[in-house]
Order: C-alpha cells, then structure tokens, then sequence
C-alpha cells in the first residue's frame, strides 16, 4: 500500500440500521458523485450479486472503464446513469461501456447479501 499526500475521502453507507464505511478513489466520477451527498436511495438487486440504484443525474465518464469488479466494490454504471455495489461474486463480467469504480466497502458488505431492495442512505463522513 503506498501513502499519498490526499486523505482518501470515507463515506458511511445505511443499510437497514446498519452503518457500513466505504474509502472512495479519488477521481473526476467520484468527486461528481460526492456532490450529490447526502444520498437516499432503494437499491434493488441485480443478479444477485449487486444492489443497483438511479442516481439523478449523470456522472462524469472520465475514469477508467473495466469489466471486472471485486467484491465490496462501489462503482459508477454510466448507461443508467446508476450506483453499484457488489456483494457477491458470479465470475460474469460487466457489459460495455463498464464500470467505473469508486471505491470499497471496508466491511459489513453481507448486509447487501439479502433478497429484494435495500434502502440506503450515503453521507460524507471524511
């Protein structure tokens, strides 16, 4: 892990009265998406592996798109324009233009791993 002279911004994430920490990348989509902070959304689930959610507006596309993703991971799916968070692994990969990640979930991702949406809230906490 190398340091860097940027604090790496924490966002807390809701989930059903549990409150889970993300630390997001610094990138132009992720600063676009702190600037809809604070965020209530219902999250449904998508193949059973992410909670997915509209966001109102488009982000910018500016990182770097991949068709991979790791488990615990928040991205940003530009088609939608949506917010994934992926709680399972299921080998599949993402279809184009794919996704730009965010940042991760620290711990506490099984509260996702449940059937149908999830409310959640996201705020800035650093």
């Amino acid at each position: 892990m190398h340091s860097s002279s940027k604090a790496s911004t924490t966002i807390r994430l809701a989930v059903n009265g549990k409150a889970i920490m993300a630390r997001l990348i610094d990138s132009e989509t992720t600063r676009d998406f702190l600037s809809l902070l604070p965020l209530s959304l219902t999250m449904n689930d998508l193949c059973r592996r992410e909670k997915f959610a509209n966001l109102p507006r488009t982000l910018s596309n500016e990182g770097k798109h991949k068709h991979t993703y790791a488990v615990g991971e928040i991205a940003y799916w530009p088609p939608g324009p949506d917010l994934a968070i992926f709680y399972r692994h299921d080998d599949e990969s993402i279809p184009d233009p794919g996704i730009i990640a965010i940042g991760k979930i620290r711990s506490g991702i099984e509260v996702l791993n449940v059937r149908g949406p999830v409310k959640v809230t996201v705020e800035l906490i650093g």
